[in-house]
């Protein structure tokens, strides 16, 4: 089937838009945090590989890292064991924990996997925990109140923060030419295994790989303004000052505060894109527009 002129000229006006980005992000290093709706709707699900796989193809070197949520919801809910969060973390004990990893580190992990080698990618799954790639320790949560003296320190189990990540393991599969596909999951000296915010293990895996862009898709369109505006392009400056006036709050605090560190740290630019657009990816990264807020170092 042979396209009619208007439709060819909209073709290459794409492809004359990319260009210049495919130029500029060539053997750069690309954090994608995969979540959210584009984690859950089938159609989205393949845009999302198809939009990673490309990536590659035209020379990036993409890393995804990926949560679960709502999949260790469901299966704990089936197996009747309650759900308990702590400031939006899931409290985990051992039972809990061998859910985590059997979801996140099994069948959330090889369905991504699955989904980029179908595309035509080559994608390799793993845990933090293999070749001790995520070193983490125990989270400690306090919490403190008007009628307490000293404030209360809260076990939420196998919840890690990270301690360590130790690039030789990903730069081993990049220069291969591998997809590597990350479950947050980390290791404790002790051998322990914790669940670690997908996010944070997003934005410190952009840290320590000198990433050119961390990406984080949502269930939202972006930042929004108390006008409830989208924030588009924003400089770290900017950021601190919307979390100081209460712009910032909420779910989105940890996701922008991620973002933020790595920004900081060094990762060229943080992008937080509404996962729930089709080919969300790629418009952000080879589009003047994009779709998401933007933070880099630039004020």
């Amino acid at each position: 089937m042979s396209l009619s002129r208007d439709a060819a000229g909209n073709v290459a006006n794409v492809l004359t838009e990319a260009l210049p980005y495919i130029q500029r992000f060539t053997g750069k290093t690309i954090v994608v945090k995969f979540g959210g709706n584009a984690m859950i709707e089938q159609e989205l699900k393949e845009q999302f590989a198809r939009d990673i796989v490309l990536m590659k193809l035209v020379g990036m070197n993409p890393l995804v890292v990926h949560g679960g949520g709502p999949q260790i919801g469901a299966l704990l809910d089936k197996l009747n064991i309650e759900s308990h969060f702590v400031d939006g973390m899931r409290v985990t004990d051992s039972e809990t924990m061998d859910i985590v990893e059997m979801v996140l580190g099994g069948s959330v992990n090889k369905e991504i996997v699955s989904l980029l080698n179908n595309n035509g990618g080559k994608a390799v799954g793993i845990t933090g925990k293999d070749g001790q790639l995520i070193q983490a320790k125990k989270m400690i949560v306090s919490r403190k109140s008007p009628e307490m003296s000293a404030p209360e320190i809260i076990d939420i189990g196998h919840v890690g923060s990270i301690e360590a990540i130790d690039r030789s393991v990903l730069d081993m599969l990049l220069s291969s030419n591998f997809i590597p596909v990350i479950a947050p999951i980390g290791v404790g000296s002790d051998g322990s295994s914790y669940n670690i915010n997908a996010d944070l293990v997003a934005g410190k895996i952009a840290e320590v790989m000198c990433a050119e862009k961390l990406m984080l898709l949502t269930n939202v369109a972006g930042l929004m303004s108390k006008d409830n505006k989208i924030l588009t392009g924003l400089g770290t400056r900017q950021v601190d000052e919307l979390i100081e006036d209460g712009t910032i709050h909420g779910g989105m605090l940890p996701k922008i505060s991620c973002a933020l560190d790595a920004v900081k740290a060094g990762v060229t630019s943080a992008h937080i894109i509404d996962g729930r657009v089709p080919h969300a990816v790629l418009l952000e990264i080879f589009t003047d527009e994009g779709v998401g807020t933007l933070i880099t170092n630039q004020d």
